[in-house]
């Protein structure tokens, strides 16, 4: 899994927390302080897109990271950044905030699911 793109690329993330790559998806999952953000694949980054922030890399030109399974194109919601921001660490700064903010919602939105109540038939007793 080592490689120079992925040093760097751990290098730029740095200053917004604890990176950690993971071997997935036939690429690298890229997590954030435990937030699953990023996805290098074939020296290319891309960043978690959603409801909330797909306008923006789409916005940007920014192209969703797609794959073949059983003949057939999929799409995942990860968009690659634009190549003129991994010289910039502002900018990539700014795409990885988008990225960690839907993996947070995402994060949340799990955690909202997991602790409500589960739809259950009352319980009536008989008196006797």
């Amino acid at each position: 899994m080592a490689s120079d793109y992925l040093d760097y690329v751990t290098e730029l993330l740095s200053p917004l927390g604890s990176v950690r790559a993971k071997s997935m998806f036939g690429g690298i999952g890229v997590y954030i302080d435990s937030l699953f953000c990023a996805l290098i694949v074939d020296d290319c980054l891309y960043f978690k897109g959603d409801d909330d922030n797909e306008a923006d890399y789409l916005a940007a030109g920014c192209e969703p990271f797609t794959y073949i399974a059983k003949g057939v194109t999929q799409r995942l919601r990860y968009y690659r950044v634009p190549d003129e921001a991994l010289d910039n660490p502002q900018a990539i700064a700014s795409w990885a905030r988008l990225g960690m903010a839907a993996a947070l919602r995402k994060a949340n939105k799990s955690a909202n699911k997991r602790s409500s109540p589960t739809s259950r038939k009352p319980t009536t007793r008989k008196a006797g």
